[in-house]
């Protein structure tokens, strides 16, 4: 039952992508693709792929990425669009992150030396960064973008020869998660919050955008979003306000420890006087003089229990990720130019996409929504 639910299902995300390709071939390939991105191969590259579609080379694949006339960006919509409808809840939450993938060379688009939380280190890698959606129902990626250093946008001949287009400028990561909410907004994406760990996106109507770090003992200045600074020494005094309701409220973050504690951070002109803005902290369970702190944005009335179950909901944008890099070979591919980059991280989201649909289905033993014409 299962097979069948999740075959059925591809051939509905297929129908539903299926208007973005001029030509029947590629139409047909990105099918092929798709199923292979979810297969269990150990690489997903453009030979694997194409060996397990019985092509004698990779070469369909690879101009399936690189330059076959179909619409990348409208089939990132169509996956954003496929996930509100089977996921979607008023109660969603956007969350957007960043991860890197380690490359060797020059010459891919955007690499360079540079951090990687995913290595934990600095190394010639690319910085993807996304933006998930996450509900009762599940979670999955439904937009991305290739962060480009100074670097680059300051060598235009480098960008031209990697496909980079002229208008495209540097565009720091948070003004790349500004822009992906707002095409969410736009497209009418249900969700009332929205997280990030160290992505500030600005002011998101009826949501929150937090930070989080640690404070050892003796507190260390932490930047507030709106532009204020607030000694460490508040989040350890936060902390130490931890009582038994609180805590125990606090525990459906989800993240392994509960928040014990918020403060109320300043206060609002009149247009924002229904939101509030606040300090979350708590103590480390294996490490007491190790405070972990998260500044929130959002409705005044929110409660605690709201605010860590947001904190703690960030995580579910790196299960997306381990799972889109583990299940449908998000850094799996073998590509250089800008182009083939957005299409194959684009394909890898749709498979995570119709794998958790697919999922959601089969635990609460729905019904597929009708597929949009």
């Amino acid at each position: 039952m299962v097979v069948d639910v999740v075959a059925a299902e591809l051939d509905r995300v297929h129908r539903r992508i299926a208007g973005r390709f001029a030509r029947s071939e590629p139409r047909a390939r990105v099918r092929e693709y798709v199923s292979g991105l979810v297969a269990g191969l150990e690489r997903k590259n453009g030979w694997t792929l194409a060996e397990r579609a019985g092509e004698v080379s990779p070469d369909g694949m690879q101009r399936l990425l690189r330059w076959a006339d179909w619409d990348v960006g409208g089939v990132r919509d169509d996956v954003r669009g496929y996930v509100a409808e089977h996921l979607g809840e008023p109660d969603g939450v956007l969350i957007a992150d960043e991860t890197g993938s380690l490359k060797r060379g020059t010459r891919s688009a955007g690499v360079q030396r540079q951090y990687s939380g995913t290595a934990g280190r600095t190394e010639n890698c690319q910085i993807g960064v996304f933006l998930a959606y996450a509900s009762s129902r599940g979670h999955a990626l439904i937009d991305r973008e290739l962060y480009l250093p100074q670097s680059w946008t300051e060598d235009r001949q480098r960008c031209r020869a990697a496909g980079i287009p002229d208008e495209v400028e540097f565009t720091t990561k948070p003004r790349q998660a500004q822009a992906m909410i707002a095409r969410a907004i736009a497209a009418g994406v249900p969700f009332r919050w929205f997280t990030a760990d160290d992505l500030r996106a600005g002011q998101v109507p009826a949501g929150l955008a937090g930070r989080s770090g640690r404070v050892p003992r003796g507190g260390h200045p932490v930047q507030r979003p709106a532009g204020h600074h607030l000694r460490g020494l508040q989040a350890r005094r936060c902390a130490d306000r931890s009582p038994a309701r609180e805590r125990l409220a606090a525990a459906v973050s989800g993240s392994g420890s509960p928040w014990p504690a918020r403060i109320r951070l300043g206060s609002h002109p009149p247009a924002v006087s229904r939101r509030g803005h606040w300090l979350m902290a708590r103590r480390s369970l294996n490490d007491p003089d190790e405070i972990a702190y998260y500044i929130g944005y959002g409705p005044r009335r929110s409660t605690l229990v709201d605010l860590a179950w947001i904190a703690g909901s960030r995580w579910h944008i790196e299960e997306c990720i381990q799972q889109a890099k583990g299940e449908t070979g998000l850094d799996h591919y073998q590509v250089r130019s800008w182009r083939a980059w957005y299409a194959h991280i684009t394909l890898s989201m749709l498979a995570l996409a119709w794998l958790s649909a697919s999922r959601a289905q089969v635990t609460r033993g729905e019904p597929a929504p009708a597929t949009r014409a």
